[in-house]
């Protein structure tokens, strides 16, 4: 079994590949991911969006999905995942909460940009104030909905994340 960036390169261009072919057979975007620890894949995702009809069905996230599915674990500490295409901001946080120890990318956010996935302006948009984003977003029902967290503190029994 290849190691180091031979491995590396290996994962990578099953990325690239999955990309590929997920366009080429019509069913979504070009973009692919697999999630592999100890040099063994554990999922593999391509993007679905417009298959599924699911804006978060985007191959990072199906990848990571099938992965912690594979495991029986919501974490996936020790795994890394190579994608296709550097992650958008939305991606890129599930990466964090999956708690992957490395991402390996092929393609640019500049890449995607040049075939048409600009994802530029979210990134803008966390960088303003909530009340300035173009997306409203309404705080309401603060300290009643502190109970949900308080009921979260005083679990007994509880798996922290």
């Amino acid at each position: 079994m290849p190691t180091g960036q031979d491995a590396n390169l290996r994962f990578l261009r099953r990325a690239i590949a999955l990309a590929t072919e997920n366009v080429r057979a019509g069913h979504g975007g070009p973009f692919a991911a697999v999630v592999v620890r100890d040099g063994r894949i554990l999922g593999e995702g391509v993007n679905t969006v417009t298959a599924a009809n699911d804006p978060t069905a985007h191959a990072e996230v199906n990848a990571i999905r099938a992965a912690a599915t594979a495991l029986g674990d919501f974490s996936l500490a020790g795994c890394e995942i190579y994608s296709s295409c550097e992650p958008c901001p939305m991606c890129l946080a599930a990466c964090y909460w999956a708690r992957l120890g490395a991402i390996y990318f092929a393609a640019t956010a500049a890449d995607a940009a040049h075939a048409g996935f600009d994802d530029d302006y979210i990134h803008d948009e966390f960088a303003k104030p909530v009340d300035a984003r173009s997306l409203p977003a309404i705080n309401l029902l603060r300290e009643e909905a502190w109970a949900s967290f308080q009921a979260w503190i005083e679990a007994g029994k509880k798996i922290p994340y």
